[in-house]
């Protein structure tokens, strides 16, 4: 069965996630440089089958658009231009941050290893907003 893979959009770092092969669980993949997400996917989708990509979707609590939300929608254009054959959806990323640090407390995570630079906490917001799209299905 193919993946589903998660994106976590940030104006410089952006957080991945990826379903297991029978789409029940999702885990923290890589956070890499935003201006290299094209590029990734594509090296990726050479070596893994997948049919799905979850896009977070960011909005203030009132379900306002963020300073980000054009971006993602940019982004999700950019998207669909090179995968067509891939399922894009977008999916409600609200509390995803906060769930996220939640998490990495919950599981021992030391505070260095929270506020690391390379993003833990953007790839496991990626996986929280992969998890919530596997719920729903």
């Amino acid at each position: 069965m193919p993946r589903v893979i998660a994106i976590d959009l940030g104006t410089k770092r952006t957080g991945l996630a990826v379903t297991d092969p029978l789409q029940m669980l999702a885990n923290p993949l890589e956070t890499i440089e935003t201006s290299t997400l094209l590029e990734y996917l594509k090296k990726y989708f050479e070596r893994e089958e997948v049919e799905a990509i979850v896009l977070g979707y960011p909005r203030k609590l009132n379900g306002e658009e963020t300073e980000m939300t054009p971006k993602v929608f940019a982004m999700k254009e950019k998207l669909e231009a090179a995968f067509p054959e891939k399922k894009i959806e977008l999916i409600d990323e609200r509390f995803t941050s906060k769930m996220a640090m939640q998490s990495m407390i919950a599981m021992g995570s030391k505070k260095k290893d929270r506020k690391e630079k390379s993003g833990n906490l953007d790839k496991v917001s990626a996986a929280i907003i992969l998890q919530s799209y596997l719920d729903r299905k």
